[in-house]
């Protein structure tokens, strides 16, 4: 597959989730390039944002078969991973997979539940995989989790910790609508009496494991020049020298990043990456990795604008 294919297919699937979710087109967009990456998305925002129905809609037109947990205070990770039950019939014992066990996971409200069972999901989200009574247990090699969460100061929310976080490619702030298109969707959705699923609204699937699997292999061959990779490597050191940081971006996130960059110029029909690709997912890359200083929480500094500033004075290759 060429990346102008890539491009292609990456609006036919923009089209379809247009059919259930009215705008969301920044997320969307960070949902395919975390696909096309081998990453994951953390959508944070309010309840009644569509994160849910995004998710379902992208699974829907991306050909993903589609399994969701709803997390809560009660979950335990077996509930997540699964479990070795014993059959009193044939007296052995039988591996009962989890929910955990498909191609998207949709992972709703993840900071409702404790970090014991949030870290159900770390091997699952780094190796695609997980172990159940010490053996190994592989998932699908286009394995992908869209978790979401409500915003941290809610109240009955525990924090994801920073390991979690980190497995994580994106974390995108999901908001209210404008005016416009919540106009939209009181006439588009208003009408129903319950949730319907994506086929109902005409979301149709536009890709398969193939399809996937070659524009995977297509991104990978994106070009990545040393110019981009010194930009990328002083975007994440800005991210550690800031005194308004108290922990920047690990070695890992340099490294997301030029796997992201690659995946978003292929869905601009690009064989090449640009300063552009990663100026514009380093917003969503880097928020949730870096901590405010102490000393910046008094001062009310807000870790986006202090993200953004970074970004804004690392010169970028002409």
């Amino acid at each position: 597959m060429k990346v102008d294919e890539v491009q292609a297919l990456a609006e036919a699937i923009k089209t379809e989730i247009a059919k259930a979710v009215v705008g969301q087109e920044l997320s969307v967009e960070l949902m395919l390039v975390a696909l096309f990456a081998g990453g994951h998305i953390l959508l944070e925002g309010p309840p009644g944002t569509a994160k849910t129905l995004l998710a379902h809609s992208f699974a829907q037109a991306v050909g993903l078969d589609f399994g969701r947990i709803q997390f809560t205070p009660d979950l335990m990770p077996a509930d997540i991973i699964g479990a070795n039950l014993f059959n009193f019939q044939t007296s052995k014992f039988t591996l009962t997979r989890g929910p955990i066990f498909t191609e998207l996971l949709l992972a709703d409200e993840i900071n409702r539940t404790p970090p014991k069972t949030q870290a159900a999901l770390l091997e699952a989200m780094q190796e695609r995989q997980v172990t159940i009574d010490g053996e190994s247990h592989k998932l699908s090699d286009r394995f992908m989790v869209v978790a979401t969460q409500n915003p941290i100061e809610q109240q009955g929310v525990y924090p994801l910790p920073e390991a979690q976080l980190d497995r994580f490619l994106f974390k995108q702030t999901v908001d209210y609508p404008s005016i416009e298109e919540e106009r939209k969707i009181i006439a588009t959705h208003g009408a129903e009496k319950m949730a319907m699923e994506p086929s109902a609204w005409g979301v149709k699937r536009k890709a398969d494991e193939a399809l996937i699997t070659a524009a995977i292999d297509a991104v990978s061959d994106v070009r990545l020049v040393e110019e981009i990779i010194d930009y990328i490597a002083a975007l994440i050191r800005g991210t550690r020298e800031n005194p308004d940081l108290e922990s920047g971006a690990s070695p890992r996130a340099g490294a997301m990043l030029a796997g992201a960059a690659r995946a978003r110029a292929a869905l601009d029909g690009r064989d090449f990456v640009i300063p552009d690709d990663v100026k514009a997912l380093a917003p969503a890359l880097l928020r949730h990795r870096v901590i405010l200083s102490p000393a910046a929480e008094i001062n009310d500094r807000k870790l986006e604008e202090i993200v953004t500033a970074i970004i804004e004075t690392i010169e970028a290759p002409r």
